[in-house]
Formats: structure tokens, C-alpha cells, sequence
């Protein structure tokens, strides 16, 4: 019931600062164990690609924000979970496997860390380790314009036009025990891949850029 109405009031405060627009929605599962991953330009992402999902997600966050007074309180009832950062690797893989196997949605970024408005970076293995692992559906998504609004360094948001767009699923599966890494790093390639096509998509342009450029 709390995030339903902390939803409503977040997609409201949205639609009034960033016009937020949202793509390909339907891709989405609207039951069972879904991975959404996306591009990761701004702090902004989480609860954007909150608001644009027709189902509640489920977020991994660093255990050190859930000791803040209300702030902590108030990001748990929005299905974020702690993970440590010290170790906090396989802490996390478990933790996300979890909420999968409960049958959630959730959200992460294989890029790991932010970056620059447009750019798209190599995605971590640990990404497609989660994929394979779990075998939820993959559904990868492009937010553009967060970076725009809320760059890294910067505290307050511009008022910018903010677009969600989210591409057909992806499905991986364990392909036996031999060559387990090199699937995991393939699979963060398919993700990166993926999200470019739904960038190109968005953008209304054949997709010719590869990972790693703008």
C-alpha cells in the first residue's frame, strides 16, 4: 500500500519537473521473476525506472543509507535492500537472487556506477552471473535524459525532459559448469548490447553505436 502511494506522488513530482515519458512498458512481465537493467547516469534512475514499471521493483541499495532517520525507513518501504560494500559482491548476488526467486521484479545497472549522459559503458559480469543463476526473463531499458537533470556532482535537479524506454526480453540460461565465466561476461555483453538497441530505438535511429560510445 506504501509504495503504491509513494509511487503515485513520485510520478506526479515527475511528470511536473521532467515531463517523464514512457516506452515499451508492455515488455515487462506483469507477474514472476523479472531482471530489468538499465543504463546508469543519475542518482535519478531508481525511482524513475520506478515509476515508469507497471509493477512494483525491488532496488539494491548500500546498507549505510537504511542507518539515516526516516530517509533509511522510507527506502525500505520502497523495496530497497541492503547490500555492504566490503564484500558486498556475493552479499549482493544473494540478496538479489532472493527477491527473484520470490518471485520480484528487479532493478540493476550492469554498469555498476554512473556515467555520462548518453555513454554506455562494458557491463559487469556480475550482472550476467545474476541472469544466468536465476533465469528470469531479462528486460533491458534506456533512460534518457537523467543525466541531464541530476549529473553526477550535482545536488538540486534541472528541469529536464526524461524518457524511459524499455525492449523485448532477454533469456539466459546455465549452459553446464564449463566456461560459467565466459557466459557470465557474455551475457553482460548481451544486456549492453540489448540497452544500445532500445537507445537507438528511442532515438529513432538505425543502431550503429557499439558499448562504450555516446
Amino acid at each position: 500500500m506504501l509504495y503504491r502511494i509513494l509511487k503515485a506522488i513520485a510520478l506526479g513530482l515527475m511528470r511536473l519537473l521532467f515531463r517523464i515519458e514512457t516506452r515499451g512498458s508492455g515488455y515487462i512481465p506483469r507477474s514472476g521473476p523479472t531482471l530489468i537493467v538499465a543504463n546508469h547516469a543519475s542518482l535519478l534512475d531508481p525511482p524513475i525506472v520506478g515509476v515508469a514499471a507497471p509493477r512494483p521493483l525491488h532496488f539494491l541499495a548500500k546498507a549505510e543509507l537504511f542507518s539515516i532517520p526516516l530517509f533509511g525507513r522510507l527506502i525500505f518501504a520502497v523495496n530497497a535492500r541492503p547490500v555492504r560494500r566490503k564484500g558486498e559482491g556475493p552479499g549482493a548476488l544473494r540478496c538479489a537472487l532472493r527477491v527473484l526467486e520470490a518471485g520480484g521484479a528487479l532493478l540493476i545497472f550492469p554498469e555498476g556506477t554512473r556515467g555520462e549522459e548518453g555513454s554506455l559503458r562494458e557491463g559487469k559480469p556480475g550482472a550476467g552471473m545474476l541472469a544466468v543463476l536465476s533465469g528470469a526473463p531479462v528486460v533491458p531499458a534506456y533512460i534518457e535524459g537523467s543525466g541531464r537533470a541530476l549529473p553526477r556532482g550535482r545536488w538540486l535537479p534541472r528541469c529536464e525532459n526524461i524518457r524511459v524506454s524499455f525492449g523485448p526480453p532477454l533469456s539466459f540460461a546455465v549452459n553446464g559448469r564449463a566456461g560459467r565465466k565466459e557466459r557470465y561476461r557474455e551475457a553482460s555483453r548481451q544486456m549492453m548490447a540489448a540497452i544500445a538497441e532500445v537507445k537507438a530505438a528511442a532515438e529513432g535511429r538505425p543502431r550503429e553505436a557499439t558499448v562504450g560510445t555516446a
